[in-house]
């Protein structure tokens, strides 16, 4: 329950004053957004005038579900001094009141095709390297070490990147930079993570702090640049200026970051919480299976070991289902329901996730046509929780979100691990979007209270077991 109290290890932490940043990691359903919202009605219950508490996330829907339940636990005096935003949106915001003209491109497709069109203008072709290797050396090399210029990317570190490249090749890979930077600018566009690095460029010579405090939900999910834009959000360090919490097992948008590179200092300031108030055991061990023989960080850099929680509850073992066809899928899942329904749990309690939209679309036609009314949850809208319905949504949207009863749907072969995603020849990328799409699965089983449901089709997804 989102308005009740944290338990007294938690509010320790809640009400615990930091000699600047401070962080809080805790497998799923531990409760780390819960001690974070009530950490930032602690902190903004002492601010006046227009001092305010910055509370991010990654994505819009979450901001949106923090936003609501923090109206539960806040008064009017403290929500005031809350303000809660996705930090793309911020930026977009900031950026537009700084009279920025660029907008920001979201739609990978057409940022793939800017990309496409700057390779075949630079003639790269003997190097034979994929658009994947651009874009991710953009994200990862050029914009979190600011290195717009040849002279500045040739000095860069490439640690941990799967393709040697030379002084030669990298003035050669470099033409396809200089293209896309010029192409962009020619269309007034920026990516996100070159929007946050010129957002950070600005604050920084501002030499203000813009917030006294910020909360950050989901920090395994932010990248470098985006952390580093925080740090200077919050301007020089000071007593409790970045609050962080986050699960390196849900980290499922492959932002490998350490906190001390983005200038945010943790160390001696870090808890853990262990109480799994969720999830039952038995399905916080099958999900934990998943990620059997995975290294997991504390977000600093320091390999997790003893990460595991527990679960306060003991529940069915999570049920796994692999059917001929997708009728026999669907036959399963409507009888599984209607039992449900049987035993009172009510259909809004019940969400059934798949990895796609298209498969969501898929499975809300047929689950309509057998009679049972279906309830969408779409990006950046919350659970009308006076609908009726069966919840369902994509496995991204369910993150942050609770239910009785999960059902992880269509889990077959080509579908977990999505086949166009893990398609590259970049050997590192290939295996860190593996390794995502397993947390995803984590993050998507671990939403169930009382029981889960996998079922599959055709050939079942190597993950399951």
């Amino acid at each position: 329950d989102w308005s009740s109290d944290v338990c007294s290890s938690d509010l320790k932490i809640v009400n615990k004053d930091y000699s600047g940043s401070a962080r809080t990691t805790g497998g799923a359903g531990t409760g780390k957004t819960v001690v974070a919202m009530h950490r930032a009605k602690r902190l903004a219950s002492k601010l006046t005038g227009r001092d305010k508490v910055l509370f991010t996330t990654f994505t819009a829907n979450l901001a949106a579900d923090i936003r609501e339940n923090l109206r539960k636990i806040c008064g009017s005096d403290e929500l005031r001094h809350i303000e809660v935003v996705n930090l793309d949106a911020w930026v977009s915001e900031y950026m537009r009141n700084a009279g920025y003209e660029a907008r920001i491109e979201y739609n990978t497709q057409k940022l793939r095709d800017i990309w496409d069109n700057a390779i075949n203008e630079a003639m790269t072709d003997e190097l034979d390297l994929p658009i994947e290797f651009y874009m991710d050396e953009w994200e990862r090399v050029i914009v979190p070490q600011h290195a717009f210029s040849i002279d500045k990317y040739i000095r860069c570190s490439r640690n941990g990147r799967g393709v040697r490249l030379d002084r030669q090749k990298r003035q050669q890979v470099w033409k396809v930079f200089e293209i896309y930077q010029r192409k962009m600018k020619a269309e007034g566009k920026r990516d996100v993570h070159w929007a946050m690095d010129e957002c950070r460029t600005i604050i920084k010579k501002q030499k203000k702090m813009l917030y006294h405090h910020i909360i950050v939900d989901e920090g395994q999910d932010f990248s470098r640049i985006a952390l580093e834009l925080i740090r200077s959000i919050a301007g020089e360090p000071h007593d409790n200026d970045i609050f962080i919490v986050g699960d390196a097992h849900q980290r499922i948008y492959r932002h490998k970051t350490v906190l001390s590179k983005c200038g945010i200092e943790v160390r001696g300031r870090s808890s853990i919480l262990r109480i799994n108030y969720r999830t039952t055991e038995e399905t916080r061990a099958y999900a934990f299976s998943i990620l059997s023989g995975i290294d997991f960080d504390n977000l600093d850099g320091e390999a997790l070991t003893n990460d595991r929680c527990q679960s306060l509850t003991h529940g069915e073992v999570p049920v796994v289902k692999h059917c001929r066809s997708a009728n026999g899928e669907l036959e399963f899942i409507v009888n599984q329901i209607k039992e449900l329904e049987k035993n009172n749990v009510p259909l809004k309690d019940i969400c059934l996730t798949t990895r796609t939209h298209n498969m969501l679309d898929n499975y809300i036609q047929a689950l309509t046509s057998q009679g049972i009314r279906c309830y969408e949850l779409k990006k950046e809208k919350n659970d009308d929780r006076k609908q009726d319905g069966i919840r369902l949504a994509t496995m991204h949207r369910v993150k942050g979100l609770e239910f009785q009863y999960m059902f992880v749907a269509g889990m077959n072969k080509g579908v977990m691990p999505l086949k166009q995603v893990i398609e590259t020849d970049e050997p590192i990328a290939k295996e860190e979007t593996i390794i995502s799409e397993k947390c995803l699965l984590y993050v998507a089983l671990t939403r169930a209270q009382k029981g889960a449901f996998i079922t599959s089709y055709g050939k079942k997804s190597e993950f399951i077991r």
